[in-house]
Protein backbone atom coordinates (compact mmCIF):
# COMPACT_ATOMS: atom_id res chain seq x y z
CA UNK A 1 0.00 0.00 0.00
CA UNK A 2 1.40 3.34 -1.03
CA UNK A 3 1.01 6.44 1.10
CA UNK A 4 0.97 9.74 -0.74
CA UNK A 5 1.76 12.12 2.11
CA UNK A 6 3.23 15.54 1.55
CA UNK A 7 4.15 18.18 4.12
CA UNK A 8 4.83 21.63 2.76
CA UNK A 9 6.13 24.61 4.82
CA UNK A 10 2.56 25.83 5.34
CA UNK A 11 1.68 22.61 7.17
CA UNK A 12 4.55 23.10 9.60
CA UNK A 13 3.54 26.69 10.35
CA UNK A 14 -0.07 25.65 10.98
CA UNK A 15 1.13 22.94 13.36
CA UNK A 16 3.38 25.42 15.19
CA UNK A 17 0.57 27.96 15.40
CA UNK A 18 -1.80 25.35 16.86
CA UNK A 19 0.75 24.33 19.48
CA UNK A 20 1.51 27.92 20.51
CA UNK A 21 -2.19 28.81 20.57
CA UNK A 22 -2.96 25.83 22.78
CA UNK A 23 -0.15 26.75 25.15
CA UNK A 24 -1.39 30.36 25.35
CA UNK A 25 -4.95 29.16 26.06
CA UNK A 26 -3.74 26.92 28.89
CA UNK A 27 -1.71 29.74 30.44
CA UNK A 28 -4.64 32.20 30.31
CA UNK A 29 -6.95 29.58 31.83
CA UNK A 30 -4.50 29.00 34.67
CA UNK A 31 -4.26 32.74 35.27
CA UNK A 32 -8.04 33.17 35.34
CA UNK A 33 -9.10 30.04 37.22
CA UNK A 34 -5.92 28.88 38.94
CA UNK A 35 -6.78 29.94 42.47
CA UNK A 36 -10.28 28.48 42.28
CA UNK A 37 -9.00 25.16 40.94
CA UNK A 38 -6.24 25.04 43.56
CA UNK A 39 -8.71 25.66 46.38
CA UNK A 40 -10.98 22.94 45.01
CA UNK A 41 -8.14 20.45 44.78
CA UNK A 42 -6.84 21.26 48.27
CA UNK A 43 -10.18 20.50 49.90
CA UNK A 44 -8.77 19.30 53.24
CA UNK A 45 -7.48 22.77 54.18
CA UNK A 46 -10.05 25.15 55.62
CA UNK A 47 -9.94 28.44 53.73
CA UNK A 48 -12.49 30.15 55.97
CA UNK A 49 -9.91 30.59 58.73
CA UNK A 50 -7.76 32.96 56.68
CA UNK A 51 -7.84 36.51 58.08
CA UNK A 52 -8.90 39.22 55.70
CA UNK A 53 -6.28 41.79 54.77
CA UNK A 54 -8.71 44.75 54.93
CA UNK A 55 -9.37 44.32 58.65
CA UNK A 56 -5.71 44.39 59.65
CA UNK A 57 -4.75 47.21 57.28
CA UNK A 58 -3.48 50.34 59.00
CA UNK A 59 -2.98 53.70 57.31
CA UNK A 60 0.56 54.33 56.15
CA UNK A 61 0.73 57.92 57.32
CA UNK A 62 0.93 58.67 61.02
CA UNK A 63 -0.35 62.22 60.60
CA UNK A 64 -3.90 61.37 61.71
CA UNK A 65 -5.38 61.71 58.24
CA UNK A 66 -8.38 59.59 57.37
CA UNK A 67 -7.47 56.41 55.52
CA UNK A 68 -8.36 56.32 51.86
CA UNK A 69 -11.17 54.02 50.84
CA UNK A 70 -9.98 50.86 49.15
CA UNK A 71 -11.67 49.87 45.93
CA UNK A 72 -13.76 46.72 45.98
CA UNK A 73 -12.19 43.80 44.18
CA UNK A 74 -14.09 41.22 42.18
CA UNK A 75 -14.22 37.79 43.79
CA UNK A 76 -12.15 35.21 42.00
Amino acid sequence: MRVFAYLDPGSGSVLLQALLGGFAAVMVSIKMFGKRVFRTLVFWKSHDDEPEQAETHKPAGGDGAAPQRETEKEPV
